[in-house]
């Protein structure tokens, strides 16, 4: 057809398009009518018949069906799948602790060849944190050198440090590394000179080779390490230390892979004196001992403190008499707990250690807390009696063996009765430790730890295999208090050059409360995937001393000049532990998302019940802080049964599915859910399948779930399809994927090659499918092979030379052949599709020819689709990962369809291909429609996304096998809207809405409402519709939630105590009148007031001049004095908390009531209509009627009230309605030979200062 042809249709059909929008009768209401039923049912009617010929113009949807005509339904398997992936996992993790396996093994011999070796002070070695790059500038020698360092009596040391070439690697997130050698971290409170540090870091160095053969055999291996007990981590491959935070915390003897491999779970009892005599530096350091000890501890721990004087009373009230959890969230309770104690008077010691005894004894008896390892920790500053008769009648019955630890801690410089507290160590298989700063704590209590592991030693063959809880790489808590005060301090500064811009209306409510809002909607930020950290697990093994006895230093230090006594003594000595990381991220990739399809997911829960990783997990807030709990996230607290329960009233259905989880049986289940999306702003109700079974040898088990209603099948190829005959066919596959509108899942594994690296999966991609058409090609039977000793096992059974290939003789690739035999079929069928061709085809107007649109946009040029109907983009996504796209852009436009691609490449994955799966099932015939939350807040062109799904029916069964979709600009909706309705809703007595179908507005004669929740609209309206049902509110309740509580740094006490409360009063009082005089002086320097008027201008330039407020004799208005109190920094402190949000979502009847009720003056003042083909409802309301303006239904997160007591908190809520566990099978605790070993710690030195002793008493009197 040529245009010459087509202009007198063309202007025909504008024409009558421009007769029925402009000219139909009736088409303007005005203000005094009531709202015309029939007349806004026309509108709906119109309006989504336009809309859906549109989108099935755009996006060819009945071609796209036609396309899959060839493809086979059939059913999916729930208890295959689970059963395939988790043995999947299962030989990955196999692979993983082979490699620690030998890394231990390794470890072990070549400490006991080189147990001789003097320690060389001056040995080089690759130091993390000041290894050099080549061209880095070499550090100068300190000077003066050599000095004296006090600490150790001995010249500093001053080695040169080595350089090392790195270089960026993606499978280690681009950090540089460099993998001929491994780089040592030692710890800011670790001194690496010391002999026993640097014997231990020579010696390592041996490591490097097995690292190397490792990475060989398995390159999907990612850090490997030697964490030694000494203090340092040998890393391999060779990095640079990250140095973006403030302060180094980082210590391997305190992460969670050493802890739980160095010791078997244990039950502690802390017991802190509080005694008068705790006070000043004492008190602090105590408080830092109990903090250290309790940052030992991880999830199969089990811990509580109590504080002593003439009575025993719990740190945290409601913990009282019982051992609690150690998880993150508990122990920042018992934290909180310890910073608030104050000593009183004098310390019981025997009621102390009793109630110790008991609580221990009934955690054994009612098989409670980690039913292993038991220890009581005591911190004072000396003993009156060694308490003989406590440990005789609990902890001495049955001799040798003592069930129950005792580790004391001495805290003082002048301390006299030191030898009762170290006797209660030595005489309990413990240690004893005396501490004088703050700055010795850390070393001196993880001595508790070898002490601990002795029975583990002892054993020499039995190295339990660890693996930990999901955590965030080598990010500490500590962290995210500290992220949260710079957070504060920003915020604080920001309101400072925010009032020196608008001044006093600042201070107006709606600006408080606009800035207010949009501090808090920032917490709200949950991303659940995010690379500001690295989420993994790590499987880790202990390293063993194999030496029975050992030459050792045995001076009690009483005299200051006694010689050293050296003797051979027995000993069981723990080295290290050995590791290697498992991101979170690899193992996703091995469980086949294409195979759950649309809205199925897979997640892993621990032997506590808690998620290594579900998509509902959260870990972060603010966008880039880790939450205080982030990682004992209960799989109940996750999956939300829709049973309309209130908050913590979790189904005995879902309680007994747990038990079978964490018990690691296999079974199945169905259960209605609530599954939130979007932000966690919609919601859908759903029925769904679970499957789950153990992953072997691991305290793991993995679950599956996908919808029943959709789930069930899947779409599969025939076998004429598959790849190797269509290349037989001479079909080039490779052209199947032309061009550069397309994309696939990035976090799909579709073809991974274990020694090289791409730039993007595309290109990965494209690299298999040329190696496919080649000669010999094989599918990989598994994505890992199996470990070095299993194949060599094997081979040798059936070989007689006894030579088996390694594995990295056998092919270095995998690929996942069904999806990539799915992936190559959806992009052969779909090809077309990105074409820029012209619709223009015979399909299209038959198919089209309805609708004049339709007509009209058979007859436009390509190019003019943008202009007249704002489109912009249309798109389709396959179920098999791909998505392609085309556009409809101007030529001297920058391309849309890139910037469509980066944010649009999830496929089934993407928020608009779920809604518009769930959307057939409502109306098959519809498109779903959706803006941006809160788009009409910014200043940016509003783009609607809409999207239709795409179902292949064969043999009576039915899956989802792709969605199409298309964006089009916002403005062009509006006009087509204001068409429709004529000026009917532009006139002031009716307001016109259109809403989706979670109550969000899409359309709004008030464009800035647009992606706003109606019912912070028109709160009135909304509470109608919800009693009309039109809507219906689903409570969803948030258990990973962060709320902030106020943080008073004093209280009546300390006011009474430190007569300094009164001087930082008045410096509080200096400190807010300087601040007021700078912000005054920045208001008169005309250079900083330009400076801040080009950084903080309002974008717009409509800005209103500040006005001043001053009276006549200068002085500071009550504004002014109010802004100072609004001012002032509040500090508060990171919680975990519950929150519920009522979100919504449409009835989905389909003959509903309501749709045929008409307006009746006030008493409804409204008439409301689905939009036929989509998600949406049209709204008239009639504004004349008077409504409650204060009336607002939000969808934001309120805090549940759980109605506690004024002492409680959430944790003493959880910890009254704890879950079951499963405790760890390992548990090794004693040993018939360990009351041979007789080390037991130092006593104290005693030196008379009376200066000293004076100044003590005087500071101690006035704190």
């Amino acid at each position: 057809m040529t245009w010459s042809w087509a202009w007198p249709w063309w202007r025909l059909c504008l024409s009558l398009i421009s007769m029925l929008i402009w000219h139909a009768p009736s088409a303007h209401l005005q203000p005094a009518e009531n709202i015309n039923y029939n007349l806004v049912h026309s509108w709906a009617d119109k309006l989504g018949m336009e809309l859906f010929h549109l989108g099935d113009f755009i996006t060819r949807r009945k071609e796209v069906q036609e396309s899959f005509k060839d493809a086979k339904v059939v059913q999916r398997v729930g208890a295959s799948i689970v059963d395939s992936m988790a043995k999947e996992i299962e030989m990955m993790m196999d692979l993983k602790v082979s490699a620690v396996r030998r890394i231990m093994d390794t470890a072990e011999n070549t400490a006991l060849s080189h147990q001789n070796d003097m320690a060389d002070k001056m040995f080089s070695y690759y130091n993390a944190k000041e290894m050099l790059e080549p061209g880095d500038p070499v550090p100068p020698i300190p000077t003066p050198a050599p000095d004296m360092d006090k600490d150790i009596g001995e010249p500093l040391i001053y080695v040169q440090p080595k350089v090392v070439v790195l270089e960026p690697r993606p499978e280690f997130h681009n950090t540089p590394v460099n993998f001929s050698v491994s780089s040592v971290h030692v710890p800011v409170n670790v001194f690496d000179r010391a002999p026993d540090v640097i014997k231990a870091i020579q010696w390592s160095e041996n490591l490097d080779q097995i690292f190397r053969d490792n990475y060989k055999n398995d390159p999907t291996l990612s850090w490997q390490f030697f964490g030694s007990s000494t203090g340092f981590m040998r890393q391999f491959p060779a990095s640079k230390w990250k140095k973006d935070v403030p302060v180094d915390l980082y210590d391997c003897r305190l992460r969670s892979w050493y802890m739980e491999a160095a010791t078997s779970p244990k039950d502690i009892v802390i017991l802190m004196d509080g005694s008068g005599s705790m006070l000043g530096q004492r008190l602090d350091i105590a408080k830092h001992v109990v903090n250290t000890i309790l940052d030992t501890l991880g999830t199969n721990d089990f811990v509580n403190i109590f504080t002593f004087d003439k009575e025993v009373s719990p740190v945290v009230g409601c913990f009282e008499d019982t051992l609690i959890q150690a998880t993150l969230g508990n122990i920042r309770e018992l934290k909180e707990g310890i910073e608030n104690f104050g000593p009183k008077s004098i310390a019981n010691y025997t009621a102390a250690l009793t109630r110790a005894f008991e609580i221990l004894e009934e955690a054994k008896s009612t098989s409670r807390g980690a039913q292993c390892n038991q220890a009581i920790m005591i911190i004072g500053d000396g003993a009156p009696e060694n308490n003989r008769e406590v440990f005789e009648l609990h902890n001495w019955r049955d001799p040798p063996y003592k069930p129950v630890r005792v580790f004391t801690y001495l805290i003082g410089k002048e301390v006299a009765n030191w030898d009762d507290i170290r006797w209660m160590a030595c005489e309990n298989q413990g240690y004893y430790v005396h501490l004088s700063d703050t700055a010795e704590v850390r070393e001196m209590v993880l001595n508790y730890i070898p002490v601990m592991a002795r029975p583990l030693v002892l054993g020499r063959h039995d190295h339990p295999v660890i693996w930990t809880q999901v955590y965030a790489d080598i990010e500490d808590t500590k962290l995210s208090d500290h992220l949260w005060e710079i957070k504060q301090c920003e915020e604080q500064k920001a309101d400072v050059l925010e009032y020196w811009q608008v001044h006093d209306r600042m201070l107006e409510p709606s600006e408080m409360h606009r800035r207010e809002y949009r501090r808090i909607k920032e917490t709200w930020n949950q991303p659940v995937d995010s690379n500001v950290y690295q989420f993994m697990t790590t499987v880790s093994m202990p390293i063993y001393d194999r030496r029975e006895n050992a030459l050792i230093n045995l001076t009690t230090d009483i005299n200051p000049a006694a010689k050293i006594n050296l003797q051979v003594t027995r000993i069981a000595n723990i080295l290290g532990v050995a590791g290697t990381d498992v991101p979170i991220n690899e193992i996703k990739k091995l469980l086949s998302p294409f195979m759950l399809g649309v809205n199925g997911y897979a997640f892993i829960v621990t032997n506590n019940g808690y998620v290594l990783f579900h998509p509902d997990f959260r870990p972060i807030f603010q966008g880039y802080i880790l939450k205080p709990a982030y990682n004992s996230v209960d799989m109940i607290e996750v999956e939300l049964l829709d049973d309309d329960r209130p908050a913590r009233d979790f189904n005995p259905v879902l309680m007994t599915i747990r038990d079978s989880i964490i018990n690691q049986s296999t079974g199945s289940k169905w259960m209605l859910v609530k599954n939130h999306f979007d932000e966690m702003k919609r919601v859908t109700r759903i029925k769904r399948q679970y499957y789950w079974t153990a992953i072997k040898n691991t305290p793991f088990t993995l679950v599956i779930s996908y919808p029943e209603q959709y789930g069930v099948s899947r779409i599969d190829i025939r076998s004429e399809q598959d790849i190797h005959r269509v290349n037989i066919k001479g079909t080039n596959i490779r052209s199947f994927f032309d061009g550069k509108r397309w994309k696939i899942h990035p976090d799909w594994l579709f073809c991974k090659h274990s020694n090289r690296t791409f730039r993007t999966p595309e290109t990965e991609l494209l690299y298999f499918l040329e190696r496919m058409t080649e000669p010999g090609w094989r599918w990989p039977a598994s994505r890992s092979a199996m470990p070095p000793e299993h194949t060599a096992a094997m081979f040798s059974n059936n070989s007689s030379t006894g030579r088996y290939p390694s594995i990295n003789e056998k092919e270095s690739y995998y690929c996942d052949r069904q999806l990539m035999q799915a992936l190559v079929f959806d992009a052969g069928v779909t090809e077309w599709f990105s074409k820029n061709s012209s619709f223009n085809s015979k399909e299209d107007k038959s198919t089209s020819a309805s609708s004049p649109i339709a007509v009209l946009m058979g007859l436009l040029p390509r190019n003019e689709f943008k202009q007249r109907f704002g489109v912009t983009v249309a798109f389709l996504a396959t179920h098999s990962g791909l998505t392609r796209w085309h556009e409809f852009n101007l030529a001297e436009e920058p391309s849309v369809g890139e910037t469509f691609s980066q944010k649009n490449k999830r496929a089934i994955d993407e928020i608009w291909y779920k809604r518009a799966v769930d959307q057939h099932f409502v109306r098959a015939e519809s498109f779903v429609y959706s803006v941006p939350f809160d788009a009409g807040e910014s200043n940016s062109e509003i783009l609607v996304t809409a999207s239709h799904a795409i179902f292949h029916n064969e043999g009576g069964k039915s899956a989802p096998a792709a969605v199409v979709g298309f964006q089009f600009q916002h403005s062009a909706l509006y006009k087509l809207f204001h068409n429709i309705t004529g000026n009917a809703c532009a006139v002031d007595d009716k307001d016109c809405y259109i809403l989706d179908n979670n109550g969000y507005v899409i359309i709004s004669t008030r464009v800035h409402e647009t992606g706003r929740f109606f019912g912070e609209v028109n709160g009135a309206i909304m509470k109608r519709l919800l009693e009309e049902n039109v809507y219906k509110r689903v409570f969803v309740y948030d258990y990973q939630a962060v709320c902030f509580e106020s943080r008073g740094d004093n209280n009546a006490s300390s006011m009474l105590l430190s007569p300094l409360y009164h001087v930082l009063r008045l410096s509080k009082w200096l400190l807010h009148t300087a601040l007021w005089y700078i912000v005054q002086l920045m208001q008169l320097a005309p250079g900083v007031s330009a400076h801040y008027a080009e950084m903080y201008s309002d974008m717009n330039g409509t800005e209103p001049e500040p006005e001043h407020h001053h009276n006549g004799h200068g002085k500071k208005s009550e504004t002014e004095e109010h802004w100072l109190r609004y001012l002032t920094l509040h500090r508060t402190r990171l919680k975990s908390c519950d929150m519920q949000r009522e979100l919504y979502t449409l009835y989905n009847e389909k003959d509903n009531v309501v749709y045929n009720m008409t307006a009746h003056a006030c008493e409804r003042p409204f008439v409301v209509l689905p939009i036929p083909f989509s998600n949406l409802i049209l709204l008239v309301v009639d504004q004349l009627c008077p409504r409650d303006a204060a009336l607002v239904l939000t969808v934001n997160p309120q805090t549940i009230d759980y109605h506690l007591s004024v002492n409680d908190s959430l944790a003493c809520y959880k910890h009254a309605r704890e879950f079951n566990r499963v405790r760890p099978q390992s548990c090794i605790s004693r040993h018939a030979n360990e009351s041979n070993i007789k080390l037991c710690g130092k006593a104290c030195s005693l030196y008379a200062n009376l200066a000293l002793l004076l100044l003590c008493h005087i500071l101690s009197r006035w704190l």
